[in-house]
């Protein structure tokens, strides 16, 4: 058995998003390496709350990476299965310390210092939109015609633009008049991916270079990069496309086929929301796809990967 392990970018922040690892000991751990980065607050009553904050920019990296390594504790690591991990956006991150490259205290204050980065220089009045249904190459030209960038590919018919918001509707409005399935405007308000985060890329370089690398342990996931869906071998060279993919656009599309090319025959989306594993229904044919928030309880996520 092979297992891919998807981690969640930003937009599915929800209330329930911890509901199976809250009280796994475990985890808690990771939820008290969090608190001090969320202004003392524990994440957990964070999410419960509700509240606008789920989606700020630094609040929502910092959420989504807490996400990631409680579940990857809680589930014990999934003991001794072959794995390989991809990370969407702020999930690459995550990727690094499931993948034994961070320490999750690291993992966690990185993703603060990225948001901050990013939050720095973009300012206020941007954001992302996502669009299916058009090509690319069609996308792209779109984009660039609203004054927007392409951020993600998802998919050949399927991705993700950023820019100005006063931009996104009206790009949303004319991918639709083009045959669009779906385009909606996020409730994201930075245009990650995009150039016009170059200065957070130096900034996140600079918090990258004074972050003490691990050595993977025996039996690590291997990790792929989310901005190539390249395989991180030298962790040095990782490094650099890691700070890279804040301002340039992420090619999703080929982290699946990574997955796909390595054999995996189990995905699990570890993180809020399901996105990632509808991708991968598609893009890993013949795999067994479930995110984790489709579970009752870790215990069931454990009996699922134990089965033949």
């Amino acid at each position: 058995m092979t297992l891919a392990l998807l981690l969640s970018g930003q937009g599915g922040q929800n209330p329930a998003m911890f509901d199976l690892t809250a009280d796994h000991p475990d985890a808690q751990a990771i939820f008290a390496a969090a608190k001090p980065l969320l202004g003392g607050v524990d994440p957990r009553d964070l999410a419960r709350s509700g509240s606008d904050a789920l989606h700020q920019n630094r609040t929502g990296q910092i959420l989504c990476c807490v996400a990631a390594l409680a579940s990857w504790r809680a589930l014990g690591a999934a003991g001794t299965i072959r794995t390989i991990v991809a990370g969407y956006s702020i999930g690459d991150l995550a990727a690094w310390g499931i993948a034994g490259r961070f320490e999750p205290q690291d993992v966690l204050a990185l993703a603060a210092r990225r948001a901050e980065a990013m939050d720095a220089a973009s300012g206020v009045g941007f954001g992302l939109a996502g669009i299916r249904g058009l090509g690319l190459d069609v996308l792209d030209h779109l984009s660039l015609e609203h004054g927007c960038h392409l951020a993600i590919r998802n998919a050949a018919d399927s991705g993700v633009v950023g820019g100005a918001r006063d931009a996104l509707e009206p790009l949303c409005d004319a991918a639709r008049a083009r045959g669009a399935q779906r385009a909606v405007v996020l409730p994201i308000h930075t245009p990650s991916h995009t150039p016009l985060l170059a200065a957070a890329s130096e900034a996140f370089r600079e918090a990258l270079r004074q972050t003490t690398l691990c050595r993977p342990p025996p039996g690590a996931p291997r990790l792929v990069s989310g901005l190539d869906g390249a395989v991180v071998f030298r962790s040095e060279d990782g490094l650099a496309k890691l700070a890279t993919q804040i301002s340039h656009s992420i090619d999703w599309a080929a982290c699946l086929e990574a997955c796909r090319e390595y054999g995996a025959d189990r995905v699990l989306e570890l993180g809020p929301g399901h996105a990632l594993a509808t991708m991968a229904r598609s893009a890993v044919p013949g795999a067994r796809v479930h995110a984790l928030e489709e579970f009752r309880t870790i215990e069931g996520v454990r009996d699922w990967l134990s089965r033949p």
